[in-house]
């Protein structure tokens, strides 16, 4: 009997141990209590805030580029398109009065409202030849005019002066000077331009008159290079008394 309940005793003992390893190996089973399941639901609809807000961030940033962007283009486009346009000169053909690097704001809005070009001013316009280009230039005839180069000199006939008068180009350096003889009349729409060096400027003497629809407008301030900043670069209002 004694040995009986012994071994009886030792089994219950060690139902009870088998029963101790199982709970701890089953607490990871245990129900959510109601402070457990608030603290789930705490980090759940954290994680669910964290993520709207970073997404509503990404919406505000790139609105707040797409605004300022379009407050940009509202002020640049109307600037460029009316008032005034950037230009770097590249080439020898207007020196000395420009050089490579002179980078020049256009004044687009005098021809557009105010007065057609004037004779003697530089003008910035579509390449006749390379659309994608632009050239820099100084106007000598005007729309109606003859235009006459001979020994160097320029002459233009016109209502006024039926006899001819000859240019005075004080801005050309005698080295820049160039002797090919050519006369040539212009219709009521064309213009007349040459670079102010003579000797090395691609212009109306090869390609012939320009169109005034070609014309986009007149440099109105030198920006660099520093030491030359300037007004109307270039300008020579003798030209318009005539």
């Amino acid at each position: 009997m004694h040995l009986y309940a012994i071994i009886s005793n030792m089994n219950i003992l060690g139902k009870e141990k088998e029963q101790a390893r199982n709970n701890e190996n089953q607490d990871f089973e245990k129900p959510l209590t109601g402070k457990d399941k608030s603290s789930k639901l705490e980090e759940t609809v954290s994680e669910t805030a964290k993520t709207n807000i970073g997404k509503q961030g990404l919406v505000g940033q790139i609105w707040s580029l797409l605004t300022t962007l379009i407050i940009v283009l509202a002020i640049v486009i109307p600037i460029r398109t009316y008032l005034g346009q950037p230009f770097m000169v590249s080439g020898s053909s207007m020196d000395p009065s420009f050089e490579s690097w002179d980078y020049l704001i256009t004044d687009v809005f005098t021809y557009k409202f105010l007065h057609e070009p004037q004779r003697g001013d530089v003008v910035v316009f579509v390449a006749p030849v390379e659309n994608h280009k632009f050239f820099i230039k100084r106007i000598i005839g005007l729309p109606g005019e003859t235009v006459e180069i001979k020994d160097g000199r320029v002459i233009i006939y016109n209502n006024k002066y039926k006899e001819g008068f000859e240019l005075k180009e004080p801005y050309i350096a005698p080295e820049n000077r160039s002797y090919r003889n050519l006369k040539r009349k212009l219709e009521n729409d064309e213009y007349f331009v040459m670079g102010d060096n003579r000797a090395g400027s691609y212009d109306s003497r090869m390609w012939g008159p320009l169109k005034r629809s070609a014309i986009v407008g007149r440099p109105i301030l030198r920006l660099f290079p520093f030491n030359e900043i300037n007004l109307f670069p270039a300008a020579y209002a003798d030209y318009q008394k005539r």
